[in-house]
């Protein structure tokens, strides 16, 4: 007797045969046990030198096509590791005339092959400068394994994930930040040991050249090869298209006015679930990126590398993993994004632009699409002349009300300075070490002049260079701008009453050089220790206003700092038991001084530092 829905033993054997009896294998392959379909899938113990195959992939206006393939063989071991997770190939050539016309193709990575009716793999990699339309393809087994954290050798994509080494004993530093994020694209590879994964066509839309050769700079070492065209759904025909295998995957990065996205091939689709490209995109593991349908336009035929030229046309769904073997998101999900707005005022337009796009959600990529985005739209009317300056404001909404806001002039020195903060900013915010961060928008407004702001210090004189205590110090300093008549500036400071006698310094300065005094006397404004004091840190070197001149006047040191607690004015008996060696607590002495600023609209780059004389 058997229970309801169970089957007999023999209708499980004659199952078995008639599979057998078809040259399917039964059995499925360690871990695939519920998900393979031996009609639907072919093990690589089947596969054999000469068999015949095809790939399913688009090519151009007449949609996904049947290109002709041999299996050259079968390589075992093509990533060699010392655990069970050893990467097999399949190795398979194209016979169709385009597929020999072409060479291999950018945006054929995840293309299905089939060997007798059923799905063996994914083209994914080749060799540079291969003559011959040879093509290594992921085995479809896995690539169904993605997510299952089935022991896949990951040691091409695990080492180039690296949090930022963030020093929280040291003040903040923008440009070590820079270097660092992008120490982590030079140190990104590609390949299998001299193999080269396909180049995932990276198209961008309203993006001028300059914006597009730093775009090529950043993610060509991640394996991603920039071409131009139409933006995010502009196809004329307004098809939305359909992910299905052989059909156009994109990964849209930048969305709205301005358009960056990636794109391959889908492999195959179970349920909601969409497998594609046949190896990794960036190696992340877990992702959460916008995953939209494509539309092939051509094939450009390329002696360096041919390519998918297409169009993006909705975004569908989302990634969700990333892994060696390939990338899988779900069809109805929702990938996060970040609303990103940019306006500019440019001396050549007769009125501002505004661009509305959607930033991918990702510690490594919103920070540097936010770049090429914030360059794309200022450089959209050409490069800037020599004599420029630009006024901007910057605005980084985060969640729970916590923000970080500046506004500040550069001149002469173009974009530099703006990315700078904007892009390490927001670098240093997704990557801190305290806890994960939402971004819940970034806003800019640039205003961009034909003039330049820079100047340095003509003259700088003292009313008295001694003084007594309780008596002022008047400074008159004239300052000379490029282009431009000189100007003087006059500033006060008043001696205080109870400042012991001796010898001081007053140093006349712009913002570069008071930005150095800081960090010498106040270390602790710059240094985090936990969220709340790398947002406070941020905005204290976000301030430092670039058109004002500083008159600083040191003093001695009295009280401590405790940590990144200031107490300026302890009892002296009271500092000395904090002093204690002892201490657990990190206890510096509080640096005092006198400072008075003075707007004068320009940059000061130089210093001068005069002696004062406070007498009896």
């Amino acid at each position: 007797m058997f229970k309801k829905g169970q089957k007999s033993p023999c209708v499980v054997l004659c199952i078995s045969v008639f599979l057998t009896g078809l040259g399917y294998t039964s059995e499925a392959p360690e871990g695939l046990e519920g998900s393979w379909d031996p009609a639907k899938y072919i093990g690589l113990d089947e596969i054999k030198p000469g068999m015949r195959a095809y790939c399913l992939t688009e090519y151009g206006p007449a949609g996904i096509e049947k290109f002709n393939m041999k299996v050259v063989d079968v390589v075992r071991n093509i990533n060699p590791s010392s655990g069970p997770g050893s990467r097999d190939a399949i190795l398979v050539e194209g016979t169709d005339e385009r597929f020999m016309h072409t060479g291999p193709v950018a945006g054929c990575s995840g293309s299905p092959v089939y060997i007798n009716g059923r799905l063996a793999g994914a083209l994914a990699f080749t060799w540079m400068y291969a003559k011959d339309p040879l093509y290594g393809a992921t085995p479809i087994e896995e690539m169904l394994r993605i997510g299952m954290g089935s022991g896949v050798d990951r040691s091409d994509v695990g080492s180039r994930h690296v949090d930022l080494a963030f020093d929280s004993s040291a003040p903040i530093d923008l440009h070590r930040v820079d270097k660092q994020l992008q120490n982590r694209l030079i140190g990104a590879r590609r390949g299998l040991g001299g193999i080269n994964y396909l180049p995932c066509p990276l198209i961008a839309s309203g993006l001028p050249a300059g914006a597009s050769e730093q775009l090529k700079a950043f993610v060509e070492p991640l394996g991603f090869m920039v071409v131009a065209g139409p933006g995010i759904g502009q196809d004329t025909n307004k098809n939305k298209g359909q992910l299905v295998p052989g059909a156009c995957l994109a990964v849209p990065m930048v969305s709205g006015d301005i358009s960056i996205a990636t794109y391959g091939t889908v492999t195959e689709v179970v349920g909601d679930k969409v497998y594609g490209f046949g190896h990794y995109m960036l190696g992340y593991g877990r992702i959460d990126l916008p995953m939209a349908t494509g539309k092939v336009h051509t094939v450009v035929s390329n002696i360096a590398s041919s390519f998918k030229l297409a169009s993006i046309l909705e975004t569908v769904g989302a990634l969700t993993t990333d892994e060696a073997t390939g990338i899988v998101g779900r069809i109805g999900a929702q990938a996060k994004t970040i609303p990103l707005t940019i306006r500019i005022d440019r001396y050549n337009e007769t009125q501002a632009r505004l661009y509305k796009c959607r930033l991918v959600n990702n510690r490594l990529l919103t920070p540097f699409y936010l770049r090429v985005a914030v360059m794309g739209a200022a450089f959209q009317l050409g490069d800037f002349p020599q004599e420029h300056t630009i006024e901007y404001k910057v605005a980084v909404g985060l969640k729970d009300g916590k923000s970080v806001n500046f506004e500040n002039v550069s001149s002469g020195l173009g974009l530099n300075e703006l990315i700078l903060e904007s892009y390490g900013s927001i670098g240093l915010l997704m990557n801190n070490p305290y806890e994960i961060v939402d971004i819940e928008s970034i806003a800019f407004d640039i205003r961009i002049l034909p003039k330049s702001r820079v100047s340095h210090l003509w003259s700088v004189d003292l009313s008295d260079a001694k003084v007594r205590p309780g008596e002022k110090v008047d400074i008159d300093v004239v300052v000379e701008s490029v282009f431009a008549p000189k100007k003087k500036f006059h500033c006060s400071l008043e001696i205080p009453e109870d400042l012991v006698p001796g010898k001081y310094e007053l140093t006349v300065c712009g913002p570069r050089d008071y930005e150095r005094f800081l960090i010498k006397m106040a270390p602790q404004r710059f240094i985090a220790q936990n969220f709340s004091g790398l947002v406070r840190a941020l905005n204290n070197s976000l301030q430092i206003s670039r058109d004002k001149l500083y008159f600083l006047l040191t003093l001695p040191p009295r009280g401590v700092v405790v940590e990144n607690a200031e107490l300026p004015n302890l009892p002296a008996t009271k500092t000395l038991i904090l002093q204690d060696s002892k201490k657990a607590l990190r206890v510096l002495p509080y640096s005092h001084w006198l400072e008075r600023t003075v707007d004068i609209g320009t940059i000061v780059i130089d210093k001068s530092v005069l002696p004062i004389v406070v007498e009896r």
